[in-house]
């Protein structure tokens, strides 16, 4: 299996040599480097005490936007209870948030300090976007992600209560569904993201919808208002 390393030039390899879904090592996370990432289908992932990896997966794990699927039990919540929904009010603590999530057989997190950092720097570029629930003033769940012309790339999410994370992927269903997206990436399937509606698709399928879908102008900037 092919790994390719990185240098300072800023290309990736062919998305589709990644055999078993790593693709290549080393590089940065510059702003420019993770953009062009996402716009060729590939996104890091790598362990606090791991070298930088770039990983393609052969199965990718695709909603379209207005295709989500809640359970009724969560519906009902969500209409009896419902959370106030904003926009990049709080990016910075959802990705705290999201750094501490505890997740079966896992060690540790994904989501160093070094990834905190990319991804606040891309969300001032007005390219990372957080979804955050709220109730009485305080932040109890969210996600969030970059956008690139009609597509979103999910990266993580969290609750502090029951359905606060679901308030907040189903708020995103909606307006990336009213704006014209065509596509959600959760990245690795998992029988998780197969309950909200997510599909299993090929990465040669993944990679000619995300073509079609970086077609759409980029909203960039705030999502606030």
């Amino acid at each position: 299996m092919p790994v390719f390393r990185l240098t300072k030039a800023l290309v990736f390899p062919d998305p589709e040599l990644a055999e078993d879904g790593l693709l290549a090592i080393g590089g940065d996370l510059s702003a420019a480097r993770l953009l062009l990432a996402y716009q060729s289908g590939i996104f890091p992932w790598y362990g606090e005490d791991d070298p930088l990896l770039w990983w393609s997966p052969p199965e990718r794990a695709l909603l379209r936007p207005g295709h989500l699927h809640l359970s009724a039990r969560t519906r009902r919540s969500l209409r009896h209870r419902p959370f106030e929904i904003r926009f990049d009010t709080a990016f910075a603590q959802v990705i705290g948030h999201c750094s501490q999530v505890s997740r079966p057989g896992q060690d540790g997190t994904w989501i160093t300090p070094e990834m905190r950092e990319a991804y606040a720097a891309l969300h001032r570029a007005g390219h990372a976007h957080s979804v955050e629930a709220w109730r009485n003033g305080e932040l109890r769940g969210g996600l969030y992600g970059v956008s690139l012309g009609g597509a979103f790339f999910g990266e993580s999410m969290f609750s502090l209560e029951p359905e606060a994370s679901r308030a907040a992927l189903q708020a995103l269903d909606m307006r990336l569904a009213a704006w014209g997206f065509t596509l959600i990436d959760g990245q690795l399937p998992h029988e998780g993201l197969m309950g909200y509606g997510f599909q299993t698709v090929s990465r040669g399928l993944f990679l000619a919808e995300l073509a079609e879908a970086l077609r759409s102008e980029s909203r960039v900037g705030s999502w606030s208002a």
